[in-house]
């Protein structure tokens, strides 16, 4: 399919859609992390947000209770980064990922001291505890640890966290705070299905398609870390469920549902979304520039510092950063757009307002 209507807006608009941000959205918060299939959380408030603007009528209160009881799961699914699941789906995309993560940080336990004995030691001590007094905070598992003799200093301790939670021996479970407690992977997900490589990767490449399209075959590979050799084998499988939308010369793909906006009209025109920082509607992608003009790429992760900024998103383009200022009763959201010599109308303007009275609910129900 090649469409001579199409603009970069036009494609960021038809990602909105299919990222459940424009229409009615995803019906619940189960249902919205696992119509993404993975959602970026390294930063838990960010992620939180980022559910909450995709469930309408949905509080703070609805995504905590999610994860609090392991509706939702949080977890280093792939590129070694957090992110939301579905509970069933984490068992096999750790399969899928965590030998080539394993390979790439190798050089780094190294330099930690970190042998495989090693991790058998945290393993048992971390599920010995567990089964002794229940979920435990990462600063009681790593006095745990230290215990055993395994020093936690110097990110040493982290990266025996990580590595016993990508091989599903631990996950983050209930909130304390804002922090998550650790239980045993076995008993917080009772049930988790299996599939076999290709398989895997071709369920991945088809949710993942049909809930960030349009998107490129390396956008995929690029946000999995799988090896774009592998991609390609296992896309054979999908393609013919998916549209193809030539842009720029570089073939999209999107499904059906989304590709057939571009014949009845693509919404979201006067759309002025408040995404969080770490949103999928920015990090989703190898190439962000469809959405976010490269000169302004630095404003939303200042000196390449690796935190994202809060985007203003207007009719499917990034025009730029939000904040929130002040507290409870007075609290505010304050724009600050790129351009600044144009300010938004009065219709955005209102659009906007609706959004950040949006936004201020949310975290008060």
């Amino acid at each position: 399919m090649a469409v001579n209507r199409v603009s970069p807006k036009v494609m960021g608009r038809l990602r909105l859609a299919s990222q459940g941000l424009l229409g009615p959205g995803l019906g619940s918060v189960e249902a919205a992390v696992r119509w993404m299939t993975a959602t970026q959380a390294q930063d838990l408030q960010a992620a939180l947000w980022a559910i909450g603007l995709r469930v309408p009528g949905a509080g703070l209160t609805d995504v905590r209770a999610a994860l609090d009881s392991g509706r939702v799961v949080r977890s280093w699914p792939m590129r070694g980064t957090l992110h939301l699941v579905a509970p069933e789906d984490l068992r096999w995309m750790l399969d899928l990922t965590t030998e080539r993560l394993s390979r790439i940080i190798a050089g780094r336990h190294r330099e930690l001291d970190i042998t495989w004995a090693d991790i058998e030691k945290c393993r048992d001590v971390a599920l010995e505890r567990i089964a002794a007094g229940g979920p435990v905070s990462r600063t009681e598992l790593f006095e745990v640890f230290e215990a055993a003799g395994q020093p936690t200093t110097g990110q040493r301790g982290i990266h025996l966290l990580g590595t016993l939670c990508r091989h599903a021996w631990l996950v983050q479970g209930p909130l304390a705070g804002n922090q998550q407690l650790l239980v045993a992977f076995d008993d917080w997900i009772p049930v988790s299905r299996e599939l076999e490589r290709q398989e895997a990767i071709a369920e991945f490449m088809l949710r993942y398609f049909r809930s960030h399209g349009p998107a490129t075959v390396r956008d995929f590979a690029w946000w999995t870390q799988i090896p774009l050799t592998d991609v390609r084998a296992a896309f054979e499988l999908v393609s013919g469920q998916l549209v193809e939308l030539e842009f720029g010369g570089v073939p999209y793909w999107m499904s059906p549902e989304t590709a057939s906006m571009l014949d009845d009209g693509v919404p979201g025109q006067r759309s002025v979304l408040l995404l969080p920082g770490f949103d999928e509607f920015l990090l989703g992608y190898q190439d962000r520039s469809l959405v976010l003009a490269p000169e302004h790429a630095n404003k939303i992760v200042p000196g390449g510092n690796g935190v994202f900024k809060k985007t203003v998103v207007a009719g499917g383009e990034v025009i730029g950063t939000w904040a929130r200022a002040g507290t409870s009763r007075s609290a505010a959201v304050v724009p600050a757009l790129f351009d600044a010599a144009k300010p938004l109308g009065p219709a955005a303007q209102a659009v906007f307002s609706k959004a950040a009275e949006r936004y201020l609910e949310f975290l008060n129900t």
